[in-house]
């Protein structure tokens, strides 16, 4: 008799897509987080795979600051359109001038505005749950979350207060007013999703590989000249060869030097890297409030 063994990633599929299922048996108005980073483009391939041959029976949700990278954007509408999927894009700047998201004189990151933004839009259409891309090997914040996790009235989220999840067995009810954020992700890692890229030869916005780009210095790092913060006097301009390791606010995405232009680059960097994937987002440097503060306010 033949066994059947399944490959790390196999078993990281197959319990993703139990998890994405799940929420489409317990939940009546769940949407996907969907912002056309790494993360969310496993996630969509993902959900492709746990309901094909069906289209996703869920819309596309994406929270964008107005601080987006261009092509990150682009890819974002570009992917739904391939798919056939209902993309719903709630912007910072409505929040603003509705008086649902109040910026701070000073503040770069639109990061703290994403939450009150993100809860209108969870509220406006009456979402029971939100899947979204996070990992536990982010930061140590996010590796205090369960696979379904509980969202009150007021969107917050109690670290203390979480469900048991055991024998794979996860409870989904909520009362109105509440939600619940769901991670299938949860279990993976950088690596798992890189690699899991270059075995199912998934497009990714072009940031994530090597191009020239003119940047500054600031911070120990390099962060990409726009618009929306010209580089002060004392800084000079250089153009490099770059690409970003993980995406946030266009202000505080640090870049780094590489000549990588393919998956296989991309794995044997990572493997190499010395530095988180988050160190080089600067908003987690220069925020006054924790990751896990922000995540019981209702940040993803």
């Amino acid at each position: 008799m033949k066994s059947y063994k399944q490959t790390h990633l196999q078993y990281l599929e197959t319990e993703s897509i139990h998890v994405m299922r799940e929420v489409a048996a317990q939940f009546e108005r769940p949407c996907l987080m969907f912002s056309g980073g790494k993360d969310s483009v496993v996630m969509l391939r993902l959900a492709e795979k746990a309901f094909y041959p069906a289209r996703i029976p869920f819309p596309l949700l994406n929270v964008d600051t107005g601080h987006n990278f261009p092509e990150l954007n682009n890819f974002r509408d570009k992917r739904a359109e391939e798919l056939g999927a209902k993309l719903i894009v709630r912007t910072v700047e409505d929040a603003i001038e509705k008086g649902i998201a109040v910026p701070v004189k000073g503040e770069l990151s639109r990061n703290r505005l994403q939450i009150p933004t993100l809860l209108a839009a969870i509220e406006e259409f009456e979402f029971d749950a939100a899947l979204g891309g996070a990992r536990r090997d982010e930061e140590k914040a996010r590796a205090k979350e369960r696979f379904f996790s509980m969202r009150d009235e007021f969107g917050q989220w109690d670290p203390k207060n979480q469900r048991p999840e055991l024998w794979n067995l996860y409870n989904g009810r909520v009362t109105p007013g509440q939600h619940m954020r769901v991670f299938p992700l949860s279990n993976w890692t950088e690596m798992d999703i890189w690699e899991y890229i270059g075995q199912e030869k998934l497009e990714l916005p072009s940031i994530y590989y090597s191009h020239e780009r003119q940047v500054v210095r600031r911070g120990g790092q390099w962060l990409p000249v726009n618009d929306l913060q010209p580089p002060k006097e004392n800084e000079e301009v250089q153009t490099l060869n770059v690409r970003v390791r993980t995406i946030g606010d266009i202000m505080t995405t640090g870049c780094f030097e590489s000549d990588a232009t393919d998956i296989h680059d991309i794995i044997a960097e990572v493997s190499a890297a010395r530095v988180t994937e988050r160190g080089g987002r600067a908003d987690d440097k220069v925020s006054e409030t924790s990751m896990e503060d922000r995540k019981k306010e209702g940040y993803f």
